[in-house]
């Protein structure tokens, strides 16, 4: 990533319902380097609709796709970085999700601003692990163990 850049901004015409940035009904997470280099980060403001049933309470399928959007992201920045090539260069790769893990610790409020933290355990390759937690500032409220698969 350059700049100010998200890494969605590598596949403009990318119309994932969770990360693309072609699907304007989607919910467009943008997700970047953290200042350290060590985390690919994300801020996601939820609508109101994307309620559980209860009040204030974020739905879990929606929590599912930013978990499994942010951490295939995390999978592709990593594995640039580690092939020491600029995210989206040629020759181009992706990951699909191989499986996805969601563990909810508590509700994930939808009046605040939730964060996402990812990094890669493990190797890069074919498959590659990647965890990620979820919730607002300073807390966490759900967390995800993604195989990312290379295509």
């Amino acid at each position: 990533m350059t700049g100010n850049r998200t890494l969605q901004d590598n596949w403009p015409t990318g119309t994932c319902y969770g990360c693309g940035p072609a699907n304007h009904k989607g919910l467009q997470l943008k997700s970047s380097w953290s200042d350290d280099g060590r985390f690919i980060i994300a801020a996601y403001k939820a609508d109101l609709i994307y309620n559980s049933g209860m009040p204030g309470v974020m739905y879990g399928g929606t929590i599912a796709s930013l978990i499994d959007c942010h951490s295939i992201w995390a999978a592709m920045a990593f594995g640039y970085r580690f092939e020491n090539r600029e995210m989206g260069s040629e020759p181009t790769f992706a990951f699909v999700t191989g499986e996805l893990n969601i563990k909810y610790i508590k509700p994930t409020p939808l009046d605040k601003t939730i964060h996402l933290k990812a990094w890669v355990e493990g190797d890069i390759g074919k498959k590659t692990k990647v965890l990620c937690e979820l919730g607002p500032e300073g807390d966490i409220t759900a967390t995800g163990k993604v195989t990312a698969v290379r295509i």
